[in-house]
Protein backbone atom coordinates (compact mmCIF):
# COMPACT_ATOMS: atom_id res chain seq x y z
CA UNK A 1 0.00 0.00 0.00
CA UNK A 2 1.04 3.75 -0.71
CA UNK A 3 1.38 5.65 2.36
CA UNK A 4 -0.43 9.05 2.97
CA UNK A 5 0.83 11.58 4.70
CA UNK A 6 -1.48 14.27 3.83
CA UNK A 7 -4.29 15.41 1.30
CA UNK A 8 -5.08 18.75 0.65
CA UNK A 9 -8.10 19.98 -2.27
CA UNK A 10 -7.35 17.05 -5.25
CA UNK A 11 -4.22 15.68 -4.51
CA UNK A 12 -2.74 13.05 -1.41
CA UNK A 13 1.06 13.87 -0.50
CA UNK A 14 2.92 10.40 0.04
CA UNK A 15 5.47 9.81 2.41
CA UNK A 16 7.70 9.19 -0.41
CA UNK A 17 7.46 12.81 -1.80
CA UNK A 18 4.82 11.76 -4.78
CA UNK A 19 1.78 14.39 -5.11
CA UNK A 20 -1.11 12.15 -6.48
CA UNK A 21 -4.31 13.47 -8.45
CA UNK A 22 -7.08 11.82 -6.21
CA UNK A 23 -9.41 11.23 -9.68
CA UNK A 24 -12.00 9.19 -7.71
CA UNK A 25 -12.56 11.17 -4.80
CA UNK A 26 -11.24 8.13 -2.33
CA UNK A 27 -14.17 6.00 -3.74
CA UNK A 28 -16.50 8.73 -4.30
CA UNK A 29 -16.43 10.37 -0.78
CA UNK A 30 -14.79 13.42 -0.98
CA UNK A 31 -16.93 15.75 -2.88
CA UNK A 32 -14.99 18.99 -1.91
CA UNK A 33 -11.69 17.33 -1.56
CA UNK A 34 -9.46 16.35 1.27
CA UNK A 35 -8.88 18.52 4.18
CA UNK A 36 -11.52 20.87 3.64
CA UNK A 37 -11.13 23.89 5.74
CA UNK A 38 -14.45 25.24 6.45
CA UNK A 39 -15.81 21.21 7.24
CA UNK A 40 -12.80 20.48 9.51
CA UNK A 41 -13.68 24.44 11.53
CA UNK A 42 -17.35 22.98 11.81
CA UNK A 43 -15.78 19.60 13.17
CA UNK A 44 -13.44 21.16 15.55
CA UNK A 45 -16.01 24.00 16.99
CA UNK A 46 -18.71 20.71 17.83
CA UNK A 47 -15.86 18.24 19.11
CA UNK A 48 -15.66 21.81 21.91
CA UNK A 49 -18.89 20.71 22.07
CA UNK A 50 -20.61 18.06 22.48
CA UNK A 51 -18.99 14.85 20.70
CA UNK A 52 -21.36 11.81 20.86
CA UNK A 53 -24.66 11.17 23.19
CA UNK A 54 -26.72 8.44 23.02
CA UNK A 55 -29.58 8.76 20.40
CA UNK A 56 -32.15 6.84 22.47
CA UNK A 57 -34.03 9.16 25.13
CA UNK A 58 -32.09 12.07 23.91
CA UNK A 59 -31.35 14.45 20.78
CA UNK A 60 -29.18 17.14 20.21
CA UNK A 61 -29.42 20.24 17.30
CA UNK A 62 -26.83 18.80 14.75
CA UNK A 63 -29.21 16.28 14.46
CA UNK A 64 -32.11 17.74 14.17
CA UNK A 65 -30.33 20.64 11.95
CA UNK A 66 -29.15 17.69 9.28
CA UNK A 67 -32.65 16.12 9.02
CA UNK A 68 -34.71 19.13 8.15
CA UNK A 69 -32.36 20.13 5.57
CA UNK A 70 -31.56 16.50 4.48
CA UNK A 71 -35.30 16.38 3.96
CA UNK A 72 -35.53 19.44 2.69
CA UNK A 73 -33.04 18.84 0.24
CA UNK A 74 -34.08 15.67 -1.22
CA UNK A 75 -37.27 16.46 -2.33
CA UNK A 76 -38.40 13.04 -2.25
CA UNK A 77 -41.44 14.05 0.49
CA UNK A 78 -40.04 12.00 2.95
CA UNK A 79 -40.42 13.03 6.57
CA UNK A 80 -38.30 10.77 8.77
CA UNK A 81 -34.81 9.98 8.99
CA UNK A 82 -32.69 6.98 10.43
CA UNK A 83 -29.16 7.84 11.13
CA UNK A 84 -26.81 4.97 10.70
CA UNK A 85 -22.48 4.68 9.55
CA UNK A 86 -22.00 3.85 6.15
CA UNK A 87 -24.03 2.59 2.97
CA UNK A 88 -24.22 -0.81 3.50
CA UNK A 89 -26.39 -0.13 7.01
CA UNK A 90 -28.29 2.34 5.24
CA UNK A 91 -29.52 0.00 3.15
CA UNK A 92 -29.80 -2.83 5.76
CA UNK A 93 -32.30 -0.68 7.53
CA UNK A 94 -34.12 0.36 3.98
CA UNK A 95 -34.84 -3.46 3.94
CA UNK A 96 -35.91 -4.13 7.20
CA UNK A 97 -37.84 -0.99 7.51
CA UNK A 98 -39.80 -2.35 4.16
CA UNK A 99 -39.97 -6.07 5.56
CA UNK A 100 -41.57 -5.16 8.51
CA UNK A 101 -43.69 -2.14 7.39
CA UNK A 102 -46.08 -5.03 5.77
CA UNK A 103 -45.19 -7.37 9.19
CA UNK A 104 -46.69 -4.66 11.48
CA UNK A 105 -49.96 -4.39 9.36
CA UNK A 106 -50.48 -8.43 9.15
CA UNK A 107 -49.03 -9.30 5.68
CA UNK A 108 -46.79 -10.96 4.54
CA UNK A 109 -44.57 -9.56 2.13
CA UNK A 110 -40.79 -10.95 2.33
CA UNK A 111 -38.82 -11.04 -0.85
CA UNK A 112 -37.13 -7.94 -2.92
CA UNK A 113 -36.71 -7.11 -6.53
CA UNK A 114 -33.17 -5.86 -7.75
CA UNK A 115 -31.13 -5.08 -10.45
CA UNK A 116 -28.78 -7.99 -12.28
CA UNK A 117 -25.28 -6.64 -11.21
CA UNK A 118 -26.64 -4.27 -8.87
CA UNK A 119 -24.29 -3.10 -5.39
CA UNK A 120 -25.93 -2.28 -2.65
CA UNK A 121 -23.16 -3.04 -0.01
CA UNK A 122 -21.33 -5.65 1.92
CA UNK A 123 -23.42 -6.72 4.92
CA UNK A 124 -25.75 -9.83 4.68
CA UNK A 125 -28.98 -8.18 3.38
CA UNK A 126 -26.91 -5.62 1.47
CA UNK A 127 -25.40 -8.45 -0.21
CA UNK A 128 -28.29 -10.37 -1.07
CA UNK A 129 -30.01 -7.70 -3.26
CA UNK A 130 -27.00 -7.46 -5.19
CA UNK A 131 -26.15 -9.01 -7.80
CA UNK A 132 -24.32 -12.35 -8.16
CA UNK A 133 -20.57 -12.61 -8.84
CA UNK A 134 -17.60 -11.38 -7.51
CA UNK A 135 -19.03 -9.41 -4.20
CA UNK A 136 -21.01 -12.41 -2.94
CA UNK A 137 -20.05 -15.76 -4.40
CA UNK A 138 -18.49 -16.93 -1.51
CA UNK A 139 -21.82 -16.45 0.65
CA UNK A 140 -24.47 -17.39 -1.86
CA UNK A 141 -25.72 -20.43 0.10
CA UNK A 142 -26.70 -17.90 2.93
CA UNK A 143 -28.05 -15.32 1.34
CA UNK A 144 -31.97 -14.77 1.21
CA UNK A 145 -33.73 -15.11 -2.11
CA UNK A 146 -34.53 -12.18 -4.50
CA UNK A 147 -35.79 -11.25 -7.85
CA UNK A 148 -33.72 -9.90 -9.85
CA UNK A 149 -34.38 -8.39 -13.46
CA UNK A 150 -32.65 -7.40 -16.03
CA UNK A 151 -31.53 -2.74 -15.89
CA UNK A 152 -33.63 -1.32 -18.46
CA UNK A 153 -30.54 -0.04 -20.29
CA UNK A 154 -31.24 1.48 -23.48
CA UNK A 155 -32.79 -0.86 -25.80
CA UNK A 156 -33.71 -3.19 -23.03
CA UNK A 157 -36.68 -0.56 -21.23
CA UNK A 158 -39.32 -3.25 -22.16
CA UNK A 159 -37.80 -6.32 -21.34
CA UNK A 160 -36.95 -4.84 -17.99
CA UNK A 161 -40.41 -3.83 -17.53
CA UNK A 162 -42.05 -6.78 -18.38
CA UNK A 163 -40.20 -9.29 -16.02
CA UNK A 164 -40.77 -6.44 -13.51
CA UNK A 165 -44.68 -6.30 -14.14
CA UNK A 166 -44.50 -10.64 -13.73
CA UNK A 167 -42.99 -10.95 -10.54
CA UNK A 168 -45.36 -7.84 -9.17
CA UNK A 169 -48.47 -9.98 -10.33
CA UNK A 170 -47.11 -12.82 -7.87
CA UNK A 171 -47.63 -10.47 -5.36
CA UNK A 172 -44.57 -11.61 -2.74
CA UNK A 173 -42.74 -8.43 -3.20
CA UNK A 174 -42.13 -6.15 -0.12
CA UNK A 175 -39.65 -3.99 -2.39
CA UNK A 176 -38.40 -3.25 -5.73
CA UNK A 177 -34.46 -1.46 -4.70
CA UNK A 178 -32.55 0.42 -7.31
CA UNK A 179 -29.27 2.82 -7.62
CA UNK A 180 -31.06 5.66 -9.75
CA UNK A 181 -30.09 6.31 -12.94
CA UNK A 182 -26.69 5.20 -12.35
CA UNK A 183 -25.11 1.49 -11.56
CA UNK A 184 -21.74 2.13 -9.82
CA UNK A 185 -19.57 -1.46 -8.90
CA UNK A 186 -21.28 -2.53 -12.33
CA UNK A 187 -19.17 -0.37 -14.24
CA UNK A 188 -20.85 3.21 -14.09
CA UNK A 189 -24.01 1.28 -16.44
CA UNK A 190 -26.47 3.95 -17.13
CA UNK A 191 -30.13 4.07 -18.19
CA UNK A 192 -32.87 6.60 -18.26
CA UNK A 193 -35.12 8.24 -16.07
CA UNK A 194 -38.37 7.60 -18.12
CA UNK A 195 -38.01 4.08 -17.34
CA UNK A 196 -37.64 4.25 -13.68
CA UNK A 197 -40.48 6.56 -13.84
CA UNK A 198 -42.66 3.95 -15.21
CA UNK A 199 -41.14 0.94 -12.67
CA UNK A 200 -41.92 2.97 -9.88
CA UNK A 201 -45.20 3.84 -11.10
CA UNK A 202 -46.13 -0.53 -11.84
CA UNK A 203 -44.88 -0.62 -7.99
CA UNK A 204 -47.16 1.56 -6.43
CA UNK A 205 -49.95 0.24 -8.26
CA UNK A 206 -49.19 -3.32 -6.86
CA UNK A 207 -48.56 -2.17 -3.87
CA UNK A 208 -44.77 -2.58 -3.70
CA UNK A 209 -42.23 -0.04 -1.59
CA UNK A 210 -39.48 1.03 -3.73
CA UNK A 211 -36.53 2.14 -2.44
CA UNK A 212 -33.96 4.27 -3.97
CA UNK A 213 -29.68 3.66 -2.83
CA UNK A 214 -28.33 7.03 -3.61
CA UNK A 215 -25.42 6.65 -1.64
CA UNK A 216 -22.99 6.74 -4.68
CA UNK A 217 -25.44 9.25 -6.86
CA UNK A 218 -26.45 11.60 -4.07
CA UNK A 219 -24.96 15.32 -3.90
CA UNK A 220 -24.30 16.56 -7.33
CA UNK A 221 -22.84 13.34 -8.38
CA UNK A 222 -25.12 12.95 -11.54
CA UNK A 223 -25.77 17.22 -12.32
CA UNK A 224 -28.44 17.72 -10.18
CA UNK A 225 -28.66 17.69 -6.16
CA UNK A 226 -30.09 14.01 -6.21
CA UNK A 227 -30.37 11.35 -8.86
CA UNK A 228 -34.19 11.69 -8.01
CA UNK A 229 -34.60 14.54 -9.12
CA UNK A 230 -34.94 13.26 -12.88
CA UNK A 231 -37.64 11.47 -11.65
CA UNK A 232 -41.24 12.30 -11.47
CA UNK A 233 -42.24 9.41 -9.24
CA UNK A 234 -40.93 9.24 -5.64
CA UNK A 235 -39.28 6.29 -3.44
CA UNK A 236 -41.05 5.51 -0.57
CA UNK A 237 -37.13 4.90 1.24
CA UNK A 238 -33.80 6.23 0.11
CA UNK A 239 -30.63 5.93 1.39
CA UNK A 240 -27.75 8.39 1.77
CA UNK A 241 -23.94 8.25 2.42
CA UNK A 242 -20.73 8.68 0.85
CA UNK A 243 -20.59 12.16 0.21
CA UNK A 244 -23.02 13.03 2.93
CA UNK A 245 -19.87 14.25 5.03
CA UNK A 246 -17.90 15.52 2.59
CA UNK A 247 -15.13 12.29 3.36
CA UNK A 248 -14.73 13.99 6.76
CA UNK A 249 -16.26 10.96 8.90
CA UNK A 250 -18.48 7.46 8.59
CA UNK A 251 -22.28 8.07 8.72
CA UNK A 252 -25.32 7.85 6.61
CA UNK A 253 -28.90 8.71 6.76
CA UNK A 254 -31.95 6.51 5.20
CA UNK A 255 -35.37 8.31 5.02
CA UNK A 256 -38.50 7.50 4.57
CA UNK A 257 -41.77 8.68 3.75
CA UNK A 258 -44.70 9.35 6.91
CA UNK A 259 -46.82 6.14 5.63
CA UNK A 260 -43.99 3.98 6.64
CA UNK A 261 -42.90 5.58 9.86
CA UNK A 262 -47.08 5.05 10.68
CA UNK A 263 -46.61 1.57 10.61
CA UNK A 264 -44.14 1.55 13.26
CA UNK A 265 -45.93 4.09 15.83
CA UNK A 266 -48.08 2.01 18.09
CA UNK A 267 -48.24 1.36 22.04
CA UNK A 268 -46.92 -2.32 21.13
CA UNK A 269 -43.69 -2.31 21.31
CA UNK A 270 -43.33 -5.48 19.34
CA UNK A 271 -43.82 -2.80 16.21
CA UNK A 272 -40.65 -0.78 16.99
CA UNK A 273 -37.76 -1.01 13.97
CA UNK A 274 -35.23 -2.88 16.90
CA UNK A 275 -32.23 -1.55 15.07
CA UNK A 276 -29.63 0.72 16.61
CA UNK A 277 -26.53 1.81 15.82
CA UNK A 278 -23.78 2.89 19.28
CA UNK A 279 -22.63 6.64 17.08
CA UNK A 280 -26.18 7.00 15.45
CA UNK A 281 -26.81 10.69 14.68
CA UNK A 282 -23.02 11.17 15.99
CA UNK A 283 -23.06 15.33 16.54
CA UNK A 284 -19.76 15.42 14.95
CA UNK A 285 -20.29 13.36 11.55
CA UNK A 286 -23.92 15.63 11.69
CA UNK A 287 -21.26 18.80 11.84
CA UNK A 288 -19.31 17.50 8.97
CA UNK A 289 -22.62 16.88 7.10
CA UNK A 290 -24.39 20.44 7.64
CA UNK A 291 -20.79 21.74 6.76
CA UNK A 292 -20.74 19.62 3.14
CA UNK A 293 -24.28 20.53 2.59
CA UNK A 294 -23.37 24.47 2.68
CA UNK A 295 -20.41 23.51 0.26
CA UNK A 296 -22.53 21.78 -2.19
CA UNK A 297 -25.37 24.19 -2.20
CA UNK A 298 -23.23 27.10 -2.78
CA UNK A 299 -22.87 28.24 -6.53
CA UNK A 300 -19.00 27.47 -6.67
CA UNK A 301 -19.63 24.07 -6.43
CA UNK A 302 -22.95 24.04 -8.91
CA UNK A 303 -20.43 25.95 -11.51
CA UNK A 304 -18.19 23.24 -10.82
CA UNK A 305 -20.92 20.44 -11.49
CA UNK A 306 -21.18 22.16 -14.95
CA UNK A 307 -17.98 22.50 -15.79
CA UNK A 308 -16.89 19.01 -15.17
CA UNK A 309 -19.88 17.87 -16.78
CA UNK A 310 -19.15 19.53 -19.78
CA UNK A 311 -15.93 18.42 -20.32
CA UNK A 312 -16.47 14.70 -19.52
CA UNK A 313 -19.37 15.21 -22.82
CA UNK A 314 -16.12 16.36 -24.62
CA UNK A 315 -14.14 13.99 -23.95
CA UNK A 316 -16.68 10.88 -24.20
CA UNK A 317 -17.40 12.38 -27.72
CA UNK A 318 -14.13 12.13 -28.44
CA UNK A 319 -13.95 8.02 -26.89
CA UNK A 320 -17.18 7.17 -29.08
CA UNK A 321 -15.13 7.22 -32.33
CA UNK A 322 -11.64 5.66 -30.91
CA UNK A 323 -10.88 2.04 -31.56
CA UNK A 324 -10.42 0.49 -28.34
CA UNK A 325 -13.36 1.77 -27.33
CA UNK A 326 -17.00 -0.52 -26.53
CA UNK A 327 -19.04 2.33 -25.05
CA UNK A 328 -18.80 5.62 -23.69
CA UNK A 329 -20.90 7.35 -21.58
CA UNK A 330 -21.45 9.98 -19.12
CA UNK A 331 -23.89 11.95 -16.30
CA UNK A 332 -23.41 14.89 -14.63
CA UNK A 333 -19.64 14.44 -12.98
CA UNK A 334 -19.33 10.60 -14.14
CA UNK A 335 -17.81 9.49 -16.95
CA UNK A 336 -17.03 5.87 -18.17
CA UNK A 337 -15.62 4.27 -20.66
CA UNK A 338 -15.70 0.41 -21.96
CA UNK A 339 -12.13 -0.80 -23.42
CA UNK A 340 -12.90 -3.16 -25.86
CA UNK A 341 -11.19 -6.99 -24.61
CA UNK A 342 -10.47 -10.52 -25.47
CA UNK A 343 -11.60 -11.47 -22.24
CA UNK A 344 -14.73 -12.15 -20.45
CA UNK A 345 -15.69 -8.28 -19.52
CA UNK A 346 -16.29 -7.55 -15.64
CA UNK A 347 -14.52 -6.73 -12.05
CA UNK A 348 -11.68 -9.44 -12.60
CA UNK A 349 -11.01 -8.09 -15.87
CA UNK A 350 -6.75 -8.52 -15.87
CA UNK A 351 -6.57 -5.18 -18.03
CA UNK A 352 -7.54 -3.44 -14.54
CA UNK A 353 -4.65 -4.03 -13.12
CA UNK A 354 -2.30 -2.79 -15.90
CA UNK A 355 -4.61 0.30 -15.88
CA UNK A 356 -4.78 1.12 -12.79
CA UNK A 357 -0.86 0.65 -12.42
CA UNK A 358 0.10 2.72 -15.66
CA UNK A 359 -2.21 5.68 -13.68
CA UNK A 360 -0.54 5.80 -10.62
CA UNK A 361 3.01 5.54 -12.42
CA UNK A 362 1.82 9.22 -13.41
CA UNK A 363 0.69 10.32 -10.23
CA UNK A 364 -3.25 9.45 -10.65
CA UNK A 365 -5.39 7.49 -8.61
CA UNK A 366 -8.21 6.15 -11.09
CA UNK A 367 -9.41 2.41 -9.98
CA UNK A 368 -10.69 0.66 -13.22
CA UNK A 369 -14.37 -1.58 -13.02
CA UNK A 370 -12.02 -4.34 -14.91
CA UNK A 371 -12.27 -3.01 -18.18
CA UNK A 372 -14.09 0.28 -17.84
CA UNK A 373 -12.39 3.17 -16.96
CA UNK A 374 -14.62 5.87 -14.58
CA UNK A 375 -13.80 9.38 -13.77
CA UNK A 376 -15.75 10.18 -10.65
CA UNK A 377 -13.31 12.97 -9.69
CA UNK A 378 -14.03 15.40 -6.31
CA UNK A 379 -16.02 19.25 -7.14
CA UNK A 380 -13.07 21.25 -6.92
CA UNK A 381 -10.26 19.87 -9.15
CA UNK A 382 -9.41 22.14 -12.11
CA UNK A 383 -9.74 21.95 -16.00
CA UNK A 384 -5.99 21.57 -15.75
CA UNK A 385 -5.82 18.40 -14.07
CA UNK A 386 -9.26 17.30 -15.74
CA UNK A 387 -7.53 17.50 -19.08
CA UNK A 388 -4.46 15.86 -17.52
CA UNK A 389 -6.50 12.69 -16.76
CA UNK A 390 -7.72 12.64 -19.94
CA UNK A 391 -4.51 12.37 -21.72
CA UNK A 392 -3.16 10.02 -19.75
CA UNK A 393 -6.07 7.82 -20.19
CA UNK A 394 -5.52 8.24 -23.99
CA UNK A 395 -2.34 7.61 -23.44
CA UNK A 396 -3.32 4.13 -21.78
CA UNK A 397 -5.48 3.16 -24.63
CA UNK A 398 -2.10 3.45 -26.95
CA UNK A 399 0.44 1.68 -24.71
CA UNK A 400 -1.54 -0.82 -22.93
CA UNK A 401 -2.62 -3.71 -25.14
Amino acid sequence: PIEVEKAQGAYLHTTDGRKILDAVASWWVNPHGHSNPYIAKKVYEQMLELEHVIFAGFTHEPAVLLGERLLAATQTGHSRVFYADNGSTAVEVALKMALQYYHNQGEKKVKFIAFNDAFHGDTFGAMAVSGEGVFTHAFADMLISIDRIPVPTPGKEQESLNALQSILEKGETAAFIFEPLIQGAAGMIMYEADVLDKMIALCKANNVLTIADEVMTGFGRTGKMFATHYLENQPDIACYSKCLTGGALPMSATTASDEIFQAFWADDKMKTLMHGHSFTANPVGCAAALASLDLTESEETHQQWVMISEKHKAFIEEMKVHPRIEKARTLGTIMAIEIKTEEQTGYLNNLRDKLYDYFLERDILLRPLGNIVYILPPYCISEEDLDRTYEVIKSALRDIQ
